[in-house]
């Protein structure tokens, strides 16, 4: 099985119907039997079910309204925060908490310290386990949220790679060279 994929073709000219089929190329890389446009690691895909785009979907515009579950920041818009957590909610004109609540800000802030971000949901597992794709397992989380809610797991894994380098090294590297990589910290 190939998939096609047009080629680029100079100029707005009208082709006839050959000369459109004739804009087609052969593409291997692109046929996948399980192909997910989300960001996820090829080695991890099987992880998933197939799917797995409309359980995302659901999750995010569904049940979530378009709107993070963890701080109600909305889907595909720019928020103004002060990069602690507090956000601007332009369409109730107020600002909100890290987790969605209304909140006055008598003390002020420092006009510096406002940022724009971009806001993208991403349905997470919050057992870490993408085998797990019941609906009380998934929610939709903005960057930041889901950033919060990872920590501990992208802190293991930073450690589980630090160990899996050293422990290699240690069963293959010359002894005279861990001797010279010692003495010179």
């Amino acid at each position: 099985m190939t998939c096609l994929s047009p080629r680029r073709t100079k100029g707005n000219e009208k082709n006839t119907k050959r000369q459109q089929t004739a804009n087609y190329s052969l593409s291997f890389a692109r046929w996948v039997t399980h192909r997910i446009d989300m960001p996820i690691r090829p080695e991890n895909r099987w992880l998933y079910p197939i799917d797995w785009r409309q359980l995302s979907q659901t999750v995010r515009f569904d049940r979530a309204g378009a709107k993070c579950e963890g701080c109600g920041r909305p889907h595909l818009r720019r928020v103004v925060h002060l990069g602690d957590g507090r956000w601007w909610d332009a369409d109730v004109r107020c600002w909100r908490s890290d987790r969605g609540k209304r909140i006055s800000m008598k003390a002020g802030f420092v006009l510096a310290s406002i940022r724009v971000t971009y806001v993208v949901l991403a349905c997470a597992h919050l057992d870490h386990d993408p085998g797990n794709s019941a609906s009380s397992n998934l929610k939709a989380l903005c960057q930041r949220c889901h950033m919060i809610h990872d920590a501990a797991e992208h802190r293991w894994q930073r450690w589980w790679n630090v160990f899996r380098v050293r422990a290699i090294r240690d069963l293959y590297e010359d002894p005279r060279l861990t001797r010279e990589r010692i003495a010179s910290r």
